[in-house]
């Protein structure tokens, strides 16, 4: 078996009686996986939520309830030792799919089929889980619904699909040695953008991509910005309108980053200290804090 072996399986079999249980039983199914002390993270609305009860009263039963027979269709499912604090996280991504029969966070069912992209992070201590980090598009649902409360994306939003080379489920681990290259390159490109927050440029010259990014890179940025394809596209269409509309960017930590073989994630809560500026001034903005998480195929270098 492999270090990460008992973690997958947990996780595995935690997101199997999930998908199970009916709707009112969700609370009860991941009860059993998850510690006495279980703490959930997520987007907003929802944000911090104590024990798996809350978390199932709260996201996972409504949720159920709205997507009639919900499946998880995963791209991604890899283990490893989380390089902040040690413990053992395990992330999953894809797409939450089901029929769309019942509102759901007041959007009107469609009953069609809806997609409610994710990515979810699970902590396991002791073989239980103790924390998950979740993340998932509601805008991009929102608008598979015909509802758009944002101005027009700089990219493309859609439903994205999975890495390209179709091997992000790593059921079996990866060698350390693969992994320990990805997360050193993703360490080095963090380092990168957090030294130019610190310099205060508003900018990013392409250049400073370049050493960590494929020419052809690939954003899957959530609904409200898009996807964007190729360095200048990801600037032109993401990461310039980004910069320029946030003062004062201070990196300030994640809570998880690892990676496993040519794949790497990581989230923060917060991560990134910042003042959103109206028409490019600082004199009546509100400084705000951005939770966010991100996950990377790597080729020669980061390509999503």
């Amino acid at each position: 078996m492999g270090v990460f072996s008992e973690a997958k399986s947990i996780v595995s079999r935690y997101f199997n009686e999930l998908e199970q249980a009916a709707p009112e039983s969700v609370g009860a199914a991941a009860a059993q996986y998850t510690s006495s002390t279980y703490q959930w993270r997520g987007m907003y609305p929802f944000r911090e939520l104590h024990g798996a009860q809350e978390a199932a009263d709260q996201f996972w039963t409504p949720l159920k309830h709205a997507l009639a027979r919900m499946q998880r269709r995963q791209d991604i499912f890899i283990a490893g030792t989380n390089e902040i604090s040690g413990e053992t996280w395990v992330m999953s991504m894809g797409n939450f799919m089901g029929l769309f029969v019942n509102p759901w966070l007041d959007i009107p069912p469609t009953g069609k089929i809806a997609n409610l992209r994710y990515a979810e992070f699970n902590c396991i201590e002791d073989g239980k889980i103790t924390q998950t980090g979740m993340f998932a598009d509601l805008i991009g649902f929102m608008q598979q619904a015909g509802i758009n409360p944002l101005p027009p994306s700089t990219g493309t939003y859609y439903t994205y699909p999975g890495p390209r080379t179709h091997d992000g489920l790593l059921y079996n681990d990866a060698p350390q040695q693969e992994s320990e290259i990805t997360l050193d390159l993703i360490d080095r490109m963090v380092n990168s953008l957090s030294e130019l927050n610190e310099s205060g440029s508003m900018g990013c010259p392409p250049e400073l991509l370049e050493p960590y990014w494929s020419e052809d890179m690939i954003w899957y940025g959530p609904a409200g910005v898009g996807a964007s394809y190729t360095i200048p596209g990801y600037q032109k269409q993401h990461q310039l309108p980004f910069r320029a509309s946030l003062g004062g960017k201070k990196f300030v930590g994640h809570v998880c980053r690892f990676a496993e073989g040519s794949f790497a994630c990581f989230f923060g809560w917060p991560n990134l200290k910042n003042t959103p500026l109206a028409d490019g001034s600082a004199s009546q903005a509100v400084p705000a804090m951005l939770r966010c998480r991100l996950s990377m195929s790597i080729g020669e270098r980061a390509t999503r």
